[in-house]
Formats: structure tokens, sequence, C-alpha cells
């Protein structure tokens, strides 16, 4: 059985021999990175299923290895959990703007860490409902669950994993109300802190990618969202 690809770039010594001792011991295959410019190239190199990554690193931040990744085809959709230390609320949410699909605060648990990224993993590589995997249709957006892709009149949208399975949640259940709970149980699988937030910056992010068809998606004020019938 081929196993799960994580790469790693922290530039904490401690934490990542113990992130690396974590994965390893959870069946993962890990690479690392001590710097954000040897992240990137690791990423291209090694094409990780999962990256964790660093918000401070020397030279090239985690923020700017994260915007350079989802520029990059190869790993645009390639899903990426950020650690942040406490404190740093402002680039928590830049860092999901930018195309982070979640965050762990500093200090953190590694058991909570390899739960996310199994949650993360088990949407990303597939492991659906068989009555998901079909082609949901809005007009000209076109969701191909067996392909994992999203096309716009034609064109294809280049989603990160989260925002593809939060389009597909919305549209499956197009006139119905999801609110964020809902939302973060299905797409995200789990729960915590500033949960609301991150929803809200999905979906924000999410919009933008989809052009003309962001009308169809309604913020229902103090609920959540609704994909228009």
């Amino acid at each position: 059985m081929t196993k799960e690809k994580i790469l790693v770039v922290e530039d904490d010594e401690d934490i990542l021999q113990l992130l690396t001792f974590t994965f390893e011991s959870a069946g993962f295959d890990v690479r690392t990175a001590s710097n954000g410019r040897d992240g990137l190239a690791r990423a291209m190199d090694f094409r990780p299923d999962l990256i964790v990554l660093d918000l401070m690193l020397p030279g090239m931040s985690g923020l700017e290895v994260c915007k350079e990744l989802r520029r990059l085809p190869e790993v645009a959709s390639t899903p990426v959990i950020m650690l942040t230390a406490r404190g740093e609320e402002v680039d928590r949410i830049v860092g999901l703007e930018l195309g982070a699909d979640d965050y762990l605060v500093k200090p953190f648990s590694p058991r909570e860490l390899v739960l996310r990224i199994h949650a993360i993993l088990r949407r990303t590589l597939g492991v659906e409902d068989t009555a998901q995997r079909a082609h949901l249709r809005m007009d000209g957006l076109i969701i191909d669950t067996d392909a994992h892709r999203v096309e716009i009149d034609g064109e294809e949208a280049l989603l990160t994993a989260t925002e593809f399975k939060l389009l597909t949640e919305l549209l499956k259940n197009k006139g119905r109300v999801r609110t964020r709970d809902q939302l973060l149980n299905t797409v995200w699988g789990y729960e915590f802190e500033g949960y609301a937030r991150t929803v809200d910056t999905h979906v924000r992010r999410l919009r933008q990618k989809i052009g003309d068809y962001a009308a169809y998606i309604e913020t229902i004020r103090g609920v959540g969202y609704r994909f228009k019938e």
C-alpha cells in the first residue's frame, strides 16, 4: 500500500524532529525543509499529498510560500495546514485568504494535527459517499467529482481541496441553508476555535474563483450559506 506523503516546512529543529517522528509513526512518507524557498522546491519535486507549513520562516515567510504554491498548477490544489504562533490572528486570516486549508496554533497537540491531516486527506484523496460521485451542474458551472475538476463556462477553475469540497457541499444541497456548523462538520470534519471566520473566509475566496456564479452563493445572515436554485 502506497504511503500518503507529507511535506513539513519548519525552521525550528526541535519541532521539525517531533513532527517527522509523529508523522512517520502514523504511517506517512515524510519529507522536510527548513526554509520557504527549499519548501517550494521540495513541494515541486516530492508532490506531497499535504503540506504542513510554518508561518514564520527565514527568508521567505509561510504566507509567501502559500501564495506561491497556489500560483503553481502542479501543486495548486495541494492541501496546506499552516502552523502559527498565538496572537497572530491577522496572519492566520491572511493565510486562509491566500489558500491555506486550515491552521493550528502553537503550542499544539501532535495527535490533533494528525487527526486533522487524516480528515483533510479523506476528502482530498477521493473517499466519498457513492451518492456524491457524480456530475453536479448549475448552468455553466460543472463539478466532476470523479475527476475532482470544476469547469466555469468551459474553463477549468483551480480550486483547493477545501474549496472544491465546499462548493460540492453547497451545490449538492442547493436551495437548502447550510449552517456554519454543518459546513464545518461536512467539509472540515472537525471543530476548532475560530471556525466561523474560517468558513466565511473560504466562502469569500470561493466566490472570487467562480466569477459570475458567485451570486448563486447566498449569505443567510446569522445562520450560514445557501446555493440558490
